[in-house]
């Protein structure tokens, strides 16, 4: 037996010219795509939603420029493919990922202070559907991921912990939190409020929208911190 010290290959390597050509053009149409879903939700779901009109009428419109918009450009604009920030330089992207995750935990907080208004208004039970169940725990998650980015942030101060342990960490907590975002987006519209506006096939393209963003930056993310592998033979 001989031991081969091979580290793994990213997917699109040890292709043909021809066939890496069509992989980097069918990631890069990928990234587009993600970025005009995430700005198509996040304009159909404020006009939709038709903010001032009442109390959660900026529910969703906050939610979706939080979860639907500043989660998702802040995860792709790391994003080597097509991306609509013109920096190059990561300790800029890191700057405006940061500046994406301000504004996140800003719209959350504040479209969960007025879903919790409009409830006590109307004298509605908090807590009552998957949508909300999933809504406090995609917040939680998120929170926490603010929480290790600000220790990814000033790691130096930790000591001698392990600087990338705590990049995988951070990237971790920032998929669960994503992935749980999804999750809950679609469960809003299968709330009674969406689906008295939205019926018909209209409905299944809305439920079917969100999960193309996340494939992009799953894939974007396990590409990025996937395991190196030694090859055995």
């Amino acid at each position: 037996m001989m031991r081969l010290d091979v580290e793994y290959s990213p997917v699109g390597e040890g292709l043909g010219m021809r066939e890496y050509w069509l992989y980097v053009w069918m990631r890069r149409i990928a990234v587009i795509a993600a970025h005009v879903v995430a700005v198509g939700i996040t304009v159909l779901m404020s006009i939709l939603s038709r903010p001032g009109s009442s109390l959660f009428s900026w529910h969703p419109l906050c939610m979706s420029v939080g979860f639907c918009l500043c989660m998702t450009e802040g995860i792709l604009l790391f994003s080597t493919e097509c991306s609509p920030f013109c920096c190059k330089a990561r300790k800029n992207k890191v700057r405006l990922h940061w500046f994406f995750q301000a504004i996140l935990l800003v719209a959350g907080g504040t479209g969960l202070a007025f879903m919790v208004a409009s409830k006590n208004v109307s004298q509605l039970p908090h807590l009552t559907s998957w949508h909300s169940l999933l809504g406090v725990g995609t917040l939680v998650a998120t929170v926490l991921q603010a929480i290790c980015g600000l220790c990814l942030l000033f790691h130096k101060f930790l000591g001698n912990f392990s600087l990338p342990r705590l990049r995988l960490y951070h990237t971790t907590c920032g998929l669960v939190a994503y992935l749980l975002a999804t999750v809950t987006i679609i469960a809003a519209m299968f709330t009674h409020w969406f689906q008295t506006i939205v019926q018909g096939v209209v409905w299944y393209a809305f439920v079917l929208l969100p999960l193309f963003p996340a494939l992009v930056v799953m894939n974007q993310i396990t590409n990025a911190y996937l395991p190196r592998k030694k090859i055995t033979t």
